[in-house]
């Protein structure tokens, strides 16, 4: 797996894109995520059909056809210096084919964040793009609203990422040591959900594998590292890091199950990293060179996440 190219940090009056790939935006919290992003001098546009909702499928933040326009539009606007989603939910599988990764390619790099969802974006944009991305809360999420830690460490990894090159979470070794890699991952369901389609990697060798989920049964969680496991996708993967699993069982009973399906790949695995779903989640690079120490629940990238 190689490093991937880090698009440019953002600068006070950048113009920043919101964007609804997935469900639909609760327009409250939206007016909230811009209120924030202004606090931060930056000039928040926002994407012509992010406040729709599909007329047949109300989990959807309108069509198909308008979701992947919205996304293209902003990212090949020369004026837009980064691309933001609005949230996750369900829906990026839907559209992530009718985009034009050819004219986005041609438009450059760009900050691109999001999470959960839109997992299958950040596969997409290392796969078709080679561009970094970054794991991170959404402009109408709650804890992008009102979350300080959260809110922190996605602005300074936007403004200073030189400042938050080692990312500390609290968290403790599953399986312990040290690995070399370069990160990916996202929502556990997505990456299974992603397993021979265009967009996704062959698999996470070589790499530091980011995972996390909300709302779902241990048997399920159990179905896709199996399924992962079985489809050869996790060999030759150097570390785990595991997130948030935000309403699923409690951790103690999801911790066997854990260390039951990664214990095998004699890895190091950091658990209860602090990202994801989770109330101040840490915003993680998706695509970097990094270190991770499972003892001491850090993660140090080679260089800042983005130039």
């Amino acid at each position: 797996m190689k490093e991937l190219q880090r698009p440019s940090r953002l600068a006070p009056g950048a113009r920043v894109a919101v964007v609804a790939p997935s469900g639909p935006v609760p327009e409250e919290r939206l007016r909230a995520g811009l209120d924030v992003l202004r606090g931060w001098d930056l000039d928040p546009v926002v994407a012509p059909h992010v406040l729709d909702r599909h007329t047949e499928f109300g989990y959807l933040a309108g069509t198909d056809a308008d979701r992947a326009a919205d996304l293209l539009s902003a990212w090949c606007d020369p004026a837009v210096d980064a691309v933001l989603c609005a949230r996750g939910g369900y829906g990026a599988q839907r559209m992530v084919d009718l985009l034009d990764w050819e004219a986005m390619r041609a438009a450059g790099p760009k900050v691109f964040v999001g999470f959960s969802d839109i997992t299958a974006l950040h596969e997409a944009f290392a796969t078709r793009l080679g561009l970094v991305t970054l794991h991170g809360p959404m402009a109408a999420g709650i804890d992008f609203v009102k979350n300080t830690r959260a809110q922190a460490h996605l602005k300074a990894t936007l403004f200073a990422p030189e400042t938050v090159r080692t990312i500390t979470s609290g968290g403790t070794a599953l399986a312990p040591g040290r690995a070399r890699g370069v990160t990916l991952g996202g929502c556990l369901c997505l990456l299974a959900a992603e397993l021979g389609t265009p967009q996704a990697r062959p698999g996470a060798r070589g790499g530091l594998l980011c995972l996390e989920d909300v709302g779902e049964e241990t048997y399920r969680l159990d179905r896709y590292l199996t399924q992962l496991l079985r489809a050869g996708w996790l060999d030759g993967v150097r570390g785990v890091l595991l997130g948030s699993w935000e309403q699923c069982e409690a951790y103690d009973g999801l911790r066997a199950l854990l260390a039951d399906r990664l214990g095998g790949l004699g890895v190091p695995v950091v658990e209860e990293f602090g990202f994801g779903h989770c109330a101040g989640a840490l915003t993680i690079p998706f695509g970097v060179a990094a270190e991770l120490d499972a003892d001491m629940g850090t993660l140090t990238l080679d260089e800042p996440a983005l130039r």
